[in-house]
């Protein structure tokens, strides 16, 4: 019991200090991340957040078909790339290439956006 209290301790303890959060960390540029499943956990929830969010424009502003769809790729990826290029600045490499940074949670993402999308565009524009 005394070893579980003073691993939860060690855990919230960094030289001293107390641990940043994930999400403080993610919205601080060069963030050291000491597990690599806590930065990809990262890019999975704030992809999900941009697709929410462009979701509910596309559907009040009437975008349809293969343009919505393609434009929403193109502002995904590119956002998504620059934040873990330029403004965290980390090593693609380490996680396995640009490549698998870039579609970490893209598909999951894609369809969440295509349902707010759907709901949206049906309850305002739909006879």
């Amino acid at each position: 019991m005394a070893s579980s209290s003073k691993r939860k301790e060690e855990s919230h303890l960094l030289n001293g200090a107390v641990k940043p959060s994930t999400w403080s960390k993610a919205f601080c540029g060069n963030a050291v991340w000491e597990e690599k499943d806590e930065f990809l956990d990262v890019i999975y929830w704030l992809r999900q957040i941009i697709a929410i969010i462009l979701g509910v424009i596309w559907g009040i502003a009437p975008l349809k078909g293969f343009l919505g769809i393609a434009i929403f790729c193109v502002i995904n990826a590119g956002l998504l790339y620059v934040y873990f290029s330029s403004f965290q600045q980390i090593d693609e490499e380490e996680y396995g290439g640009t490549w698998e940074l870039t579609k970490e949670g893209f598909m999951t993402s894609f369809a969440l956006f295509l349902v707010v999308w759907i709901i949206f565009y049906t309850a305002l524009h739909f006879d």
